[in-house]
């Protein structure tokens, strides 16, 4: 029998997404502060067990709710990602190497505009060491964040607090930063909604100018639809990339009937589970049921990707590594990096001169991967090739050798999105009943086409509305 939920839906405010939240405090039926203190209140009845808030600040939340905060999300209590700087507060990255990391003297520019926005910063949520993992699980102790919806498993990763705080309640939308699918993964572990938006669509840091494939994109996780489309047309407003198409607020679906491409075979050849075989074919029948033509379609230019992206996601633990204290400051202890980032290191090494061939090939994946939408709208297909796994599975106190072809046998389907800088999004579409799993389905659209995956995303959830722990 899976273990019981754990969750905070036990008042009124709980229920209420961010949306509904600001508007809530914007009528006078509550305030900032109530919010927020109400909120705090929420994360203790959890994180003992969930284990997904590495930092409080507390005290800071209730000063900004109390000063009048304004904006769209007025009030509405949230957690930044820890590889996200929030002035003030040390940035750890998962990784006991910036264990005594001070605190930092800048935002970063997407926590910068959240906060813009309103939202009231609660504190810092978990991730894995760099994000290089999809399970926050670790090699120094610190307990494992787990699933909500089952606290044997994951919540999957990297954003990994964000998504075990959003799902049991405690807040309405989280921050994540999706590198390899880890904002999309966690989401569809959680039951959540988790948008990657295109490349170039948000605001960005300096630092991924430096890299040769420029593969992460920000977000928030939500319970809701709206939610998700409101922050993306709020930080159109904050930036807007005159080389994307204009996204604007989407409040309706779609206008007519959508060609959209099935993907139903992981590109790393492994099987999916039953559970998300069910799905798919229920997302499949859904779609149609709403007039939409689903064919199968096939990817073109994965023979390599699969490699050359391992490749690349080594060539990051490698930097890390040789150069940490130079990245992350002189807090920075090399002796204290995880097996996964070393043996990570070390593939790297092994293989140093796939480097340029690699880096070609994921710059041109956009250009390869745009001759799909020649012929389909979207492309439908998993998120993962199964459902969450226990806890345990990917723990990074197994050797490298051990641990990583387990999280190359889970994670197939995310990463192209991240090479190619197209938007992808997971919905919550189904359940399995079995582990009492969320298990998510993930529509992807060619760069900039992140309106119509949020009009047919509002049309998904109107027919088939999103289960939640409340």
């Amino acid at each position: 029998m899976p273990s019981e939920p754990v969750h905070a839906f036990h008042d009124e405010l709980s229920l209420l997404d961010g949306v509904g939240t600001a508007q809530a405090i914007r009528n006078g039926d509550l305030t900032a502060t109530e919010a927020i203190t109400a909120a705090m209140a929420r994360t203790e009845r959890v994180d003992p067990v969930l284990a997904a808030v590495v930092t409080r600040d507390y005290e800071r939340a209730l000063e900004r709710a109390a000063g009048g905060v304004t904006g769209p999300f007025a009030g509405v209590p949230t957690f930044i990602k820890d590889n996200e700087d929030v002035e003030g507060l040390p940035t750890r990255q998962g990784t006991a190497a910036l264990a005594t990391a001070p605190p930092a003297t800048r935002t970063a520019p997407v926590a910068g505009q959240i906060l813009d926005m309103g939202l009231v910063c609660l504190g810092k949520s978990s991730l894995p060491e760099f994000g290089f993992t999809p399970s926050a699980e670790f090699p120094d102790g610190t307990p494992p964040t787990r699933n909500p919806w089952n606290p044997d498993h994951t919540a999957g990763g990297s954003s990994s607090g964000s998504a075990a705080l959003v799902a049991a309640g405690v807040v309405p939308v989280a921050h994540g930063v999706d590198g390899g699918g880890s904002i999309r993964i966690p989401a569809a572990c959680c039951g959540l909604v988790g948008l990657k938006p295109s490349r170039g669509r948000l605001a960005t840091s300096p630092d991924a100018k430096l890299l040769p494939v420029d593969i992460l994109g920000e977000g928030l996780l939500t319970r809701t639809v709206r939610d998700t489309a409101l922050y993306l047309f709020e930080s159109e407003r904050r930036y807007a990339n005159p080389k994307l198409p204009t996204l604007g607020l989407v409040e309706r679906g779609t206008d007519r009937p959508l060609r959209i491409g099935l993907v139903d075979e992981s590109p790393n050849g492994n099987p999916l589970d039953a559970a998300t075989t069910a799905t798919l074919a229920d997302a499949v029948a859904l779609l149609e049921s709403l007039g939409h033509s689903v064919e199968p379609v096939t990817l073109p230019g994965l023979d390599q990707f699969e490699d050359d992206f391992k490749h690349y996601w080594a060539a990051l633990a490698y930097s890390v590594s040789i150069a940490g204290p130079q990245l992350y400051g002189k807090a920075f202890d090399t002796s204290r990096l995880s097996d996964l980032t070393l043996g990570l290191a070390k593939m790297f090494r092994s293989n140093l001169r796939r480097s340029p061939g690699a880096v070609r090939r994921l710059r041109a994946s956009t250009k390869v991967q745009a001759a799909v939408y020649a012929s389909v709208d979207l492309v439908v297909s998993p998120v993962m090739n199964t459902v969450a796994p226990p806890i345990g599975r990917l723990a990074t106190t197994q050797p490298f050798g051990e641990l990583f072809p387990k999280v190359e046998e889970w994670v197939g389907f995310t990463p192209l999105a991240n090479a190619t800088g197209e938007p992808s999004i997971s919905l919550p579409l189904g359940h399995d009943d079995q582990t009492n799993l969320p298990v998510g389905v993930m529509f992807t659209g060619p760069v900039g086409g992140e309106r119509l995956l949020l009009q047919l995303a509002l049309d998904l959830e109107a027919a088939s509305p999103f289960r939640t722990l409340g």
